[in-house]
């Protein structure tokens, strides 16, 4: 495949990596203040960006019909937007809070304890994330994703980063230099602790998975998700 690569700092040099050795061809590398020429002999475009790029690359995309993976965090605001316009446009769409492959399964393994723990009364949960010092959003879009996993199997309401009230799930935002991504989630009672714990040694988990979505998603219309990839 022809692959533009909308966003070209760390992470777009680690999936720019991983799909060459994928036997793909890159055919846009664009920076912050690149504009999108080339965009259209892409495809399909990855956009791993930053949160006040993310809308405006991903309808650049849909203008010209081209497929677009986006693993951007902090702008879910819009999502719905997106959503709207990739059905206008007959587009083709993934948005992932993390395209790690192993934490896809993670959230799986997230869903399926909240049930479990749901009747539980004694247990209060919990969520620690940490990240370098770069990530621009915080809690982490995984982190978003895992604790609204255990708002909908339980009767948690919210989440937040400050002190929680018994309806809430305290998220704790870390920034250390050179953590990829580690995603904890605590379950704490009197007499025990039950913990789950997902921990990136690189990006490029990150980025394989990406371009296996990216892959998945090639020749298919319509907006999915990683469970759709995955098959799970």
């Amino acid at each position: 495949m022809k692959i533009a690569l909308l966003g070209y700092g760390k992470m777009g040099k680690v999936i720019e990596k991983v799909a060459l050795e994928r036997n793909h061809e890159i055919v846009l590398k664009k920076g912050r203040n690149d504009n999108y020429d080339g965009l259209e002999n892409a495809d399909i475009a990855i956009d791993f960006s930053i949160p006040t790029s993310a809308v405006a690359n991903i309808s650049a995309c849909f203008e010209r019909n081209i497929p677009v993976i986006s693993g951007t965090t902090g702008w879910l605001e819009d999502y719905d937007k997106m959503v709207a316009l990739c059905g206008e446009k007959n587009g083709s769409f993934i948005y992932g809070s993390n395209f790690s492959l192993g934490v896809n399964v993670f959230f799986e393994l997230n869903d399926y304890l909240a049930k479990m723990m749901a009747n539980l009364k004694q247990y209060n949960v919990s969520m620690e994330e940490i990240h370098h010092t770069q990530k621009l959003d915080a809690p982490s879009g995984t982190a978003i994703s895992l604790a609204n996993g255990i708002i909908k199997n339980t009767n948690y309401a919210k989440w937040t980063l400050e002190k929680a009230s018994a309806s809430e799930i305290h998220i704790e935002a870390k920034r250390i230099e050179n953590i990829p991504g580690t995603h904890s989630v605590y379950y704490d009672s009197e007499v025990d602790q039950i913990e789950i714990k997902h921990t990136a040694h690189t990006r490029e988990g990150f980025a394989l998975g990406s371009v296996v979505a990216a892959e998945w998603l090639f020749g298919k219309k319509g907006v999915f998700t990683m469970k759709d990839v995955l098959g799970i």
